[in-house]
């Protein structure tokens, strides 16, 4: 496996985003939170926003909707450019009709879970994802710490994509840090969101490289 890194925009300066997509433009994706203050108990931006990002992003955009009807709203959000979009299971209706629309729609189809939520009902379904998201913490809020709960489901996840033989990415999303990106890179995660241990360094590039050397070390292991 070689690790992916997606800087997470919620930690980063809303009042200047395109500069802030440029001090991550070596990051693989920039992971960008759509939260709508039912789902999860915050607002952040929507698809206006989304739309504009990317046209000006160096780097392709990684979706993820906190949102309530992701049946709705998700495929309108592959059409505004977003390479990746993610929906919550616990928030759609018809994750696997829903999956296939935004495929169709030209981006990579993505489900979240929220940490209590098993993976293992994924398992007969795999096949209609191209990535798995493990919120690592309760989604909404950044700068939360990771839990350690996680790296069973982890471990698991891993398993279940193995056993399909599909290219389908494990994305994790919470709490990740230098210390936490090695142990979670071992338990089989290959896709690494990290909000402020990437925008509250001086330097995001040479930090976006670390994390990923520190990733790539652990399967090396």
């Amino acid at each position: 496996m070689t690790a992916r890194i997606s800087p997470s925009i919620l930690a980063a300066d809303f009042a200047n985003l395109e500069s802030e997509l440029n001090r991550i433009a070596n990051a693989d994706m920039v992971h960008v939170d759509v939260m709508d203050g039912h789902f999860v108990p915050n607002l952040t931006l929507g698809l206006p926003v989304v739309k504009r990002l990317a046209k000006v992003s160096p780097i392709p955009l990684d979706v993820h909707l906190m949102i309530e009807d992701a049946d709705r709203w998700a495929p309108r959000y592959a059409e505004a450019g977003a390479r990746s979009v993610t929906f919550h299971l616990e928030a759609a209706s018809a994750p696997i009709r829903l999956a296939r629309e935004i495929r169709k729609s030209g981006a990579r189809a993505a489900v979240a879970l929220r940490p209590a939520t098993p993976v293992e009902q994924l398992a007969p379904f795999i096949d209609e994802f191209d990535m798995i998201l493990i919120m690592t913490v309760e989604p909404g809020f950044g700068g939360q710490s990771f839990i350690k709960g996680c790296i069973p489901k982890i471990q698991a996840a891993r398993q279940i994509i193995d056993a399909s033989g599909l290219d389908v990415w494990l994305e994790i999303d919470g709490g990740v840090t230098p210390k936490i990106i090695a142990e979670a890179a071992h338990a089989g995660a290959d896709t690494f969101v990290a909000g402020t241990a990437i925008f509250g360094v001086a330097d995001p590039t040479a930090e976006i490289i670390r994390l990923r050397e520190l990733a790539n070390q652990a399967y090396a292991s």
